[in-house]
């Protein structure tokens, strides 16, 4: 599980998730420069120091390197919070804790990520009969990849080509 990223870590990485490009030392020195004082080796070390920990990738451009996100700073927050939840003694006490802390527009976050995760077969709290829970999944379902050559997404509700994918 990752740990959270040192303030200087942070900043760094911020820079490199927005610009969603390989990046140079020089170009994130002179971006946190326009915030605060800091050494070219400072940024060198710190960008070194997340390639070694495995949150950047790099490669040899001249005697510089290029250094890029392994991963989106949406994926970092969801391993942290995972961690977090994974460490408590009453994981449903912290999920409701955690809850109550949440704004409005965080519950209309989190009830869109559930049905996008749910998927279209789980109908959304605005289709159940009030005071019902959602169907259990049922086990005879047939499983997507014993379709037969030929046979249409129609005859496999839920297929990711009825879904719009391939």
């Amino acid at each position: 599980m990752p740990r959270p990223l040192g303030e200087l870590e942070d900043a760094v990485m911020t820079r490199v998730w927005k610009w969603n490009r390989p990046v140079t030392v020089r170009e994130v020195l002179e971006d946190i420069q326009q915030e605060r004082s800091i050494a070219y080796t400072t940024v060198m070390t710190v960008l070194d120091n997340l390639h070694q920990k495995g949150w950047v990738r790099r490669e040899a451009e001249g005697r510089a390197y290029r250094y890029e996100a392994v991963s989106t700073r949406a994926a970092y927050a969801a391993a942290l919070m995972n961690d977090a939840w994974s460490q408590s003694d009453n994981p449903a006490a912290a999920l409701v804790a955690f809850f109550g802390m949440m704004s409005e527009e965080q519950r209309r976050a989190l009830s869109d990520a559930v049905r996008i995760v749910q998927g279209p077969e789980s109908p959304g709290p605005a289709e159940q009969p009030e005071g019902t829970r959602p169907a259990e999944p049922r086990e005879e379902r047939e499983p997507r990849e014993e379709r037969g050559p030929g046979e249409s997404a129609a005859r496999n509700p839920g297929s990711a080509t009825e879904r719009g994918g391939r």
